[in-house]
């Protein structure tokens, strides 16, 4: 994941990278926080998914004892 820094010029949330010894800071645009998000909700919706089949399974397992 990209090191999010606050840029010391505008105050505004920048990527932060150093080449060569010099530091660079590249605004971080709205479409950027949207994707990250987005790829975010589809993990928790997966990781979602697996916790209720497995929560099912294991009530499965319960009720045949």
């Amino acid at each position: 994941m990209s090191d999010v820094r606050t840029c010391p010029t505008c105050g505004a949330k920048a990527k932060y990278k150093v080449k060569d010894q010099e530091e660079t800071f590249t605004a971080v645009q709205d479409v950027e926080a949207f994707k990250k998000v987005g790829q975010m909700k589809k993990a928790m919706e997966k990781f979602k998914s697996k916790a209720e089949a497995l929560e099912k399974e294991l009530e499965e397992l319960k009720l045949k004892k």
